[in-house]
């Protein structure tokens, strides 16, 4: 487990990265997931990391485990990575899919 500073400084980063709130990430989840052939049912939409960055946003900083400690700093460098990259026009619906699925919505304005 980090220290206590280490902790805050993930979790500020963490829900900076992370803009949307949980109902809006668990809607999105069961948008993304939704196929045309079938829906699944809405507690197993979404992807693995999806669902666990909804977990994340429903705890309280001290309830967090080193699995949620893992995937806050994948979350955290893969939005900062993608937000720090030039991408072409077709490119960004994708990338704003994919990054939504994490949680950042690129379109929504800081808070």
């Amino acid at each position: 487990m980090a220290d206590a500073l280490e902790l805050d400084a993930l979790w500020d980063e963490f829900h900076r990265a992370v803009n949307m709130t949980s109902q809006e990430l668990a809607a999105w989840l069961r948008v993304s997931d939704a196929a045309e052939e079938s829906v699944p049912m809405p507690e197993h939409a979404g992807s693995p990391t999806g669902e666990h960055v909804l977990a994340i946003l429903q705890k309280r900083r001290t309830d967090l485990t080193d699995d949620d400690l893992d995937v806050m700093y994948e979350v955290v460098d893969t939005v900062t990575a993608e937000t720090d990259q030039e991408h072409g026009r077709e490119a960004e619906e994708t990338r704003r899919h994919r990054l939504m699925t994490l949680g950042h919505d690129p379109l929504k304005p800081p808070a």
